[in-house]
């Protein structure tokens, strides 16, 4: 059985974060592969026990701009229904559009740091997301977004400037706009003058990250935890 999770890096600075630590808190391997470094994305899935893919400030068509996209679009087709997806925020609106959504650039308003989601009904037996209180937080970095969800896909969160936050396709395939990945220290990196200039306080946005940090850690590494259990099921 195999006991390795595939991970795709979009960005340089949009690396696995705290996702290592909860792979390695259950045996499980990651395989990195940076695909913004030149390095080939696989065509299969196989052999591995899960696909986590990353984000980064491209969309999920702009493929004159990061040519490996059309590879991570066909490793997605590979994988749904076949091992466990994960999508995080590029990731996410990968997942959306290779099914048949839409997604649009700097649509709506940004979403910098922590952020109030809201838990949809549907999410009520969701096997990542069932059981989670009406209203959850998470850190956001996004201007583009996902307008339109595939035909077949189910609508998990909602928050009140983005409304597709989290969604599931068919029994295994998940993907989410925020960052469960993300920490305090990879706040406190972002480009304060980029911030200040989409309306955000670089400061505040640190000392939420900071505040938060614990609530953040209990909820997401439940949520990637129950994620990770269907990849050690198979």
């Amino acid at each position: 059985m195999p006991t390795s999770v595939l991970m795709i890096e979009n960005d340089e600075g949009s690396g696995p974060g705290k996702l290592l630590g909860w792979l390695d808190d259950r045996g499980i391997t990651p395989v990195v592969v940076r695909a913004w470094d030149g390095e080939p994305v696989p065509t299969s899935v196989a052999g591995h026990a899960g696909l986590i893919m990353l984000g980064g400030g491209m969309l999920p068509d702009e493929d004159e701009r990061s040519p490996w996209l059309p590879a991570e679009r066909s490793l997605l087709r590979d994988a749904h229904d076949r091992v466990p997806v994960l999508g995080i925020c590029l990731g996410g609106q990968l997942l959306a559009h290779t099914f048949g959504g839409e997604v649009k650039g700097k649509y709506g308003l940004p979403e910098k740091g922590v952020t109030s989601l809201t838990v949809l009904p549907a999410a009520a037996d969701d096997p990542l997301v069932g059981g989670l209180p009406s209203s959850v937080w998470a850190v956001e970095s996004h201007q583009d977004q996902i307008t339109q969800l595939p035909e077949d896909a189910v609508l998990l969160m909602s928050s009140e400037r983005c409304p597709n936050q989290m969604l599931r396709l068919g029994e295994r395939s998940w993907g989410v706009q925020f960052h469960p990945e993300v920490t305090a220290d990879r706040v406190r990196r972002w480009d304060p003058e980029r911030l200040r200039s989409m309306g955000f306080d670089p400061d505040a946005l640190v000392a939420d990250a900071e505040r938060y940090a614990s609530e953040l850690e209990k909820t997401w590494s439940e949520v990637v935890g129950r994620f990770l259990s269907f990849c050690s099921d198979r």
